[in-house]
């Protein structure tokens, strides 16, 4: 795996996590870290919203590999 892929693949289980608590239980861990939507905040959402889209690669990427064994 890149090394690319794995930092996608952290960022999006993080952004996972956070939903989770934020669906459960109404905290928003990135919110209580740095502050509500402030720079630092919305920057860290953006990159995590990044890191979701690139990870739909992985799809693709999957099925290209397995086509070729």
């Amino acid at each position: 795996m890149k090394t690319l892929d794995i930092i996608a693949l952290v960022l999006v289980i993080i952004g996972a996590i956070n939903w989770g608590l934020i669906g459960f239980f109404r905290f928003d861990l990135v919110a209580a870290l740095f502050g509500d939507m402030s720079a630092i905040s919305r920057v860290i959402y953006a990159i995590v919203g990044i890191a979701g889209l690139y990870a739909i690669s992985f799809f693709a990427k999957d099925r290209y590999t397995n086509n070729a064994e």
